[in-house]
């Protein structure tokens, strides 16, 4: 009998356990990809601010409501603005920094392609 309480009380415990370990590393991913607006260039992971502090407990908070990832994020932005994420999402604001890297590579590599077609038709000349 005492066996069957124990395993039965296990049981109970084991998906709280399981969950508290999910959100514990939800909590961890959000932390990292938070940003302190108190210290330049920290996380709120890295972070001892009293920002970084609220942040991480609002979060917790979130988190144990049931809030995704993705609905912290909103809630985060509508408060502080974009910047306190470091992968903002793509929007018509920051189409340009997101995509202009690539535009300015790919811009490149035709320009040098172009060079170097105008110097092998020089050579053969």
């Amino acid at each position: 009998m005492k066996k069957l309480f124990i395993f039965l009380i296990y049981l109970f415990l084991l998906p709280n356990f399981i969950l508290a370990e999910e959100n514990s590393k939800i909590q961890i991913e959000v932390h990292k990809n938070l940003r302190c607006l108190v210290c330049q260039g920290q996380s709120i992971a890295d972070s001892n601010s009293d920002f970084a502090k609220t942040i991480k407990l609002v979060v917790k908070d979130l988190i144990d409501e049931g809030q995704s990832k993705e609905e912290i994020y909103d809630f985060l932005v509508s408060k502080y603005g974009e910047w306190i994420v470091y992968k903002p999402a793509v929007n018509a604001k920051n189409f340009v920094l997101w995509f202009l890297p690539y535009i300015i590579l790919l811009l490149g590599g035709i320009i040098i392609l172009m060079f170097t077609k105008k110097g092998k038709n020089k050579r053969h000349n």
